[in-house]
């Protein structure tokens, strides 16, 4: 399942209600012409943008020191210093310079290669100044801000834009209440007029970005972190809680796009590898997974954001059963700290995958976490994916036939049958999960077919451009995750109207021919980005004499530091 989030209507630049210092304003990128998104959908180009954690701060200066959040110019005896454009590999926020060049390559690239953007939060800079605490007023109209750039870009030209919120938008979150009706209205140009109600009681919702085919859902992860004392663990004695009420509602927009046979991203921010761990409370993941695993064959995938660096993880049959008694803890035990231990966590679960015969592929989902804008602490990035538009590319969002889906089967492991009899364990999530799981092997997040995720580009600043005074920064590819031979048509007779993945413009000339056979840039080669293919993709990973693999992976997943 692919889940999306759309974007916020804004009317007027806010930069001026607070006496920021002095830097490059926070611009406009076109004229400001709020008329109405037209109805007609453009000719689908099978590419959308995913971008995430952009943390713009309006306090940061130049030449000033890393220790004090780039805000300040002292201690003078540090050596590192904030350059204009940002500072890579630092604590230090976004510079209005850098968040303006982005939108504005965005603007200029790829607003008019793609088909929708999904915009995971984390709009507002970190709090880590203790003598400039962040209020609420910046944070809105920081967001504010951001919205109406993503409108003007994109939402203006009818390309739809699915928001989230991100812990750096909200904090001590429980709605309804004030902060979501002016996230509301930050955002009324992205959220459904339908999706009012149920985004005053939560700020989760879901957006149609192909109408009748592809949705987004867009989920408020504020209601499963931990750090947010003002909700409760999920617990089933506790239906009223935020998380469940959230659940029960994903699980009725999920039952609804199924019936529909529709697809669907799902889009949540706060999340990670660590969804396991003291982030998150547990009977909030496990919730999560056996929705994931229930309607695998409508869901696409799951895009997230929040970590800033970039990996990917498996949704696991395995986290639903009982491991131990102590698994029955209110939260985990698992603390990942620091980024080896994130890295080693990966591997060592991708280790213990069954083998290629063995693998029943029911049992599994697969999260995408993508690098942030933010160069705090790597580099700027942003991420474009493909998904297969076959069927649809002469017309607009025509209906295919689809075939029948498969009957679901009911799912159990571990000591469930004896622990559950125990009053201790009764009325735990683990002990209620009795409904029938929806796979199917031919569903696109199983085989490649129309709507499939095929793959992506990743584009991120070079240090040495992000630095260099004398020039403004480019973004240049990272990585692609396709076969080199996918970039272009070939010369197989009869091939249909070729797409391609990626527009030539975008590629570097290393890659601008076809006869390119190996390319440091396709260190995976993956045929598709479908849950069997992500998962041969952890099995190589979780192989210890794959060591140039691995190599790349801790690379790519920390940007080289």
């Amino acid at each position: 399942m692919f889940s999306l989030t759309i974007f916020i209507l804004g009317t007027s630049w806010l930069l001026q209600a607070f006496p920021w210092p002095i830097q490059e304003p926070f611009s406009s990128i076109l004229s400001l012409d709020f008329g109405s998104v037209p109805l007609a959908p453009p000719k689908l180009h099978g590419r959308f943008l995913h971008i995430t954690d952009i943390h713009p701060d309006p306090h940061y200066k130049v030449d000033a020191s890393e220790s004090s959040a780039c805000h300040r110019k002292k201690p003078r005896k540090e050596k590192s210093r904030s350059g204009y454009y940002g500072t890579p590999f630092s604590e230090c926020d976004s510079p209005f310079p850098l968040t303006n060049f982005t939108l504005k390559f965005l603007d200029k690239n790829w607003a008019s290669e793609i088909d929708f953007v999904i915009w995971t939060g984390d709009n507002a800079r970190h709090d880590n100044d203790r003598k400039i605490p962040r209020t609420l007023n910046e944070i809105c109209d920081l967001n504010s801000m951001l919205a109406m750039a993503m409108e003007d870009i994109f939402l203006n030209k009818g390309v739809p834009v699915v928001p989230s919120l991100g812990n750096n938008d909200v904090w001590l979150l429980s709605g309804p209440n004030n902060i979501i009706d002016r996230f509301l209205s930050i955002w009324n140009a992205f959220v459904p007029f339908s999706s009012y109600q149920v985004f005053r009681r939560g700020a989760y919702f879901s957006v149609e970005v192909i109408p009748g085919e592809i949705a987004v859902i867009s989920l408020n992860t504020m209601y499963f972190y931990d750090s947010n004392k003002v909700v409760g663990g999920c617990e089933f004695r506790e239906p009223d809680d935020p998380g469940n009420l959230q659940f029960d509602w994903l699980e009725v927009q999920l039952k609804m796009f199924r019936k529909r046979q529709m697809r669907n991203v799902s889009v949540p921010l706060t999340t990670s590898r660590t969804a396991r761990s003291d982030l998150h409370f547990v009977y909030k993941y496990v919730r999560y997974v056996e929705l994931s695993l229930r309607f695998q064959d409508t869901i696409l995938g799951h895009l997230y954001g929040h970590m800033n660096n970039d990996h990917f993880f498996l949704l696991e049959a395995g986290d639903l059963e009982f491991l131990s008694e102590s698994d029955l803890t209110p939260v985990d035990n698992i603390t990942l700290k620091g980024r080896k231990r994130l890295y080693d966590s990966l591997v060592d679960d991708f280790s213990n995958l069954p083998k290629k015969g063995e693998t029943d592929h029911d049992n599994y989902g697969v999260v995408n976490v993508s690098p942030s804008v933010v160069p705090n602490p790597y580099l700027p990035s942003f991420r474009i994916y493909t998904y297969n538009i076959t069927q649809a590319r002469d017309s607009a969002y025509v209906k295919s036939k689809k075939p029948k889906r498969k009957h679901g089967k009911q799912r159990g492991g571990g000591d469930k049958q004896k622990l559950c009899k125990k009053k201790k364990y009764e009325d735990s999530w683990r002990c209620k999960f009795d409904q029938p799981w929806h796979s199917d092997p031919d569903a696109p997040s199983r085989i490649n077919s129309l709507w499939s995720p095929l793959g992506y580009a990743q584009y991120y600043i070079p240090e040495k451009r992000l630095v260099d005074e004398t020039r403004k920064p480019k973004f240049k590819l990272e990585y692609l995750t396709y076969r080199l031979d996918a970039l272009h048509p070939g010369d197989v007779e009869g091939r249909p109207e070729f797409q391609y993945p990626i527009p030539l413009k975008q590629l570097p000339k290393s890659l601008r021919e076809g006869n390119v056979t190996s390319s440091k840039m396709a260190p995976y080669e993956m045929d598709d980005l479908t849950i069997p293919s992500w998962v041969e993709l952890a099995r190589r990973l979780g192989d210890p004499s794959r060591k140039k693999l691995r190599k790349r992976f801790k690379q790519y997943m920390f940007m080289g530091e």
